[in-house]
């Protein structure tokens, strides 16, 4: 519930190792490293429940100017990016919206050499300490007449209002009231902000589903340790072949999901991935299944935990919150 929502220090951390710009290529001043290595990160930031505006910033908004940014876009945001001085988020969802191109409502409309933005956006995560947004807005009444746009969070007709969610994440509602923004603030062509987007957002799912492998992973480790520790009836938990069954299909689930989610890495570090085992088929299948798993892992986790499942003694009702919301964040299972 802070409204920074991470800890600058640890942020720090993260740019001194590189890792901040550790999939950005290094003319942009990154390390020019692959999805596998991306994944392994975010197995680990899942693992360790680490709060940070990574994906948001490191991810998509670095690979939507990757993908469609101009040279001018690039050089001067992509090397702050990497170094952490910058942190860019996204603001995509909108109430009562969907998720599709549909579900984008707020307008852009054209004013002389620039555009006009009106409208709401809701989850915007680490938007207090963004310094740009990038902010999915309708030009046109066709489908896909969604452009992408670079808006300075502190610019006259934006205003920030800090939501709260049982996950404690960190999110706003950004409203737009006619905010100004001009034509070179504008990435990539008219009318390819969706394709951009969604193409940008099937990569980013690979890395939420290495995340929810994390988590899922740690809930099952502590939960064979306490399984160890706790007796009941003169004998440890895990001996009572009903908890036993438990941590075995859940060590089964988790091997399983992490074989999945590092062939979707696989398939996006690779040029020539196999045929019909791209990452457009590949990334939806791992965050699908890594989410899913993920919360029914964490909830067994609860249930041999008992009674202390649900207090923050334990870490267990903490892991349960995150991975909870990979069930919805990003596109719901659904």
């Amino acid at each position: 519930d802070d409204p920074t929502g991470y800890s600058p220090e640890f942020w720090q951390q993260l740019a001194d190792l590189d890792l901040t710009g550790l999939m950005i290529p290094e003319e942009y001043g990154g390390s020019g490293m692959t999805a596998l290595e991306g994944a392994v990160v975010y197995e680990e930031l899942g693992r360790s429940l680490a709060p940070s505006p990574h994906f948001v910033s490191a991810v998509l908004s670095a690979g939507i100017l990757l993908r469609s940014g101009s040279d001018e876009q690039k050089q001067a945001l992509l090397p702050q990016i990497a170094k952490g001085t910058a942190i860019a988020t996204t603001a995509w969802l909108e109430p009562k919206n969907g998720f599709g191109p549909k579900g984008v409502q707020v307008t852009a409309e054209a004013d002389g050499d620039g555009f006009v933005l009106s409208g709401r956006k809701w989850h915007v995560p680490f938007a207090a300490a963004a310094t740009h947004l990038v902010v999915l807005a309708r030009t046109g009444a066709a489908p896909t007449d969604v452009d992408l746009f670079l808006v300075d969070p502190k610019a006259d007709g934006v205003t920030l209002t800090q939501m709260f969610s049982i996950a404690s994440d960190c999110q706003y509602q950004v409203e737009l009231d006619g905010v100004r923004v001009t034509a070179a603030d504008r990435i990539g062509a008219a009318g390819s902000g969706w394709a951009t987007w969604d193409a940008v957002l099937t990569e980013g799912l690979v890395f939420l589903a290495a995340q929810a492998i994390g988590g899922a992973a740690y809930a099952l480790d502590i939960t064979v340790q306490y399984a160890k520790d706790r007796e009941q009836f003169d004998k440890p938990l895990g001996a009572f072949q009903a908890i036993s069954h438990y941590l075995a299909d859940a060590s089964t689930a988790v091997d399983g999901g992490r074989i999945l989610v590092y062939e979707a890495a696989w398939s996006l570090a690779n040029e020539r991935p196999v045929e019909g085992r791209d990452v457009a088929t590949l990334a939806p299948m791992a965050k699908l299944f890594a989410s899913e798993m993920a919360e029914k892992v964490c909830s067994d986790a609860i249930q041999i935990h008992g009674g202390y499942g649900y207090v923050s003694d334990f870490p267990v009702e903490r892991i349960y919150r995150d991975v909870r919301v990979c069930q919805i964040y990003e596109g719901t299972s659904d």
